[in-house]
């Protein structure tokens, strides 16, 4: 396991780097969401 045993449910209270990382993530999936809707992938 990467992360070890530790589940991120697991913790008292989010980490900034882990809240930081995963607000990143949602903003770049709804990113790509909207290029995608506007102008969708070659074949679909």
């Amino acid at each position: 396991m990467a992360m070890g045993s530790r589940d991120y449910q697991d913790l008292d209270e989010t980490p900034e780097a882990v809240a930081s990382t995963t607000a990143t993530l949602a903003e770049n999936a709804a990113h790509l969401a909207r290029a995608l809707t506007a102008t969708p992938y070659p074949g679909s």
